[in-house]
């Protein structure tokens, strides 16, 4: 089972703003490689934090509204939320340990 939630344009104000831990949103879209490279190392990272951190993914095809909501302009595209709030914003495909270092910084 994942312990990476997918969010919707309805539920991203209830996972992701509301959320009493930091939020690591995962900005994707299913025809992007570098996504594909990123997603088990986002999946590897929700597990290894586990209540740290809550892990969602949003598809910028279906929810676009939210991509330029964020300024998303290049994917993979991720952010880190902390009461509401933008913490930080890493774009590309992290290595593990690039992604564990930006989360560390983050949280």
């Amino acid at each position: 089972m994942s312990n990476v939630k997918e969010v919707t344009t309805e539920t991203f104000e209830k996972e992701v703003l509301s959320s009493d831990v930091p939020v690591l949103v995962d900005f994707w879209a299913e025809w992007c490689g570098p996504c594909k490279q990123l997603a088990p190392r986002v999946e590897e990272a929700a597990q290894q934090y586990g209540e740290q951190i809550k892990v969602c993914k949003v598809d910028i095809e279906e929810h676009r509204d939210l991509a330029v909501q964020y300024g998303i302009r290049s994917i993979p595209s991720l952010i880190i939320f902390k009461s509401g709030e933008v913490s930080g914003v890493q774009v590309g495909a992290l290595t593990q340990e690039q992604l564990g270092e930006f989360i560390d910084t983050e949280i």
